[in-house]
């Protein structure tokens, strides 16, 4: 059996476990009920709806556009489909930053709404208010450092983050913050593997990397780009386990092909 078939159901606590026993944690994207299902019955330990659906769902170049509702949406039907991993819903941009009560009433929609177990959100120093309120209601909250993609046109650029020293200084200061605040883990996209490493050691909760190299706890991947459904993103952070694009094409092809031939549906597959 492997280490992640052991747990009937991934809570909060069961990563701060993995974390102490050193089992790495495995977080993928998911933004639907059928692909909710197949993840989960695969033994994945967390499912992020991310903002990223603005991309990979809806076509936008950037996370920016996609809505509150959107997200609800979109969690709704990946909890539906998930049965034994920790759901978290990324809170979207303009649904939390400046505002504490406004992030607190952010978050409380979605898991009254969607039935999802935890929010994430970017950002250190920032949102730190923010982070303390929405825990203090009960509602766990999930990190996000490093390269923060709502953030994109304030840095102008998806470039590696924290190589100066100033911003590593930040960077620490940040993870060590939203620590204290509450944050049952954190996600760090884009940074040093050397860094990721340090900060991974330093803390008891769960640092999961992203372009963040080998040794932190756990990896995490837009489900679309790691089963090559979207072939036009290739970070070097990236590894594709599968060609679902040309299989897609490939099978669309056929049907059409046979559709035209009229050699579907044959004999077999009509009714009498």
């Amino acid at each position: 059996m492997n280490n992640n078939q052991k747990y009937t159901r991934i809570t909060t606590h069961t990563l701060e476990e993995m974390k102490r026993n050193g089992e790495k944690i495995a977080m993928l994207t998911a933004y639907d009920y059928s692909f909710a299902k197949l993840l989960d019955s695969s033994n994945i330990d967390i499912l992020l709806v991310g903002d990223s659906a603005s991309n990979v769902m809806a076509g936008h170049e950037t996370t920016l556009p996609i809505t509150l509702d959107e997200m609800i949406y979109h969690a709704k039907s990946v909890v539906r489909g998930s049965k034994r991993c920790l759901v978290v819903v990324d809170l979207p941009f303009g649904s939390y930053q400046g505002n504490s009560k406004k992030a607190l009433e952010s978050s409380v929609r979605i898991m009254k709404e969607s039935g999802a177990h935890a929010v994430k959100l970017e950002g250190g120093s920032e949102v730190e208010e923010s982070v303390k309120r929405i825990i203090d209601s009960g509602v766990p909250v999930m990190g996000h450092l490093g390269l923060t993609p709502q953030s994109i046109y304030k840095f102008g650029t998806y470039t590696v983050r924290a190589k100066e020293v100033q911003e590593i200084k930040k960077l620490k200061e940040d993870v060590i913050k939203l620590k204290n605040a509450g944050c049952f883990a954190i996600v760090l996209e884009k940074i040093p593997a050397k860094l990721a490493k340090e900060i991974t050691d330093s803390v008891d909760i769960p640092i999961i990397g992203i372009g963040a190299g080998l040794n932190v706890d756990g990896q995490v991947l837009v489900m679309h780009d790691m089963l090559g459904i979207n072939s036009d993103f290739n970070p070097r952070f990236l590894r594709r386990y599968s060609d679902l694009s040309n299989i897609v094409h490939n099978a669309v092809s056929n049907y059409i092909n046979d559709v035209k031939k009229m050699q579907f549906p044959n004999k077999d597959e009509e009714y009498n």
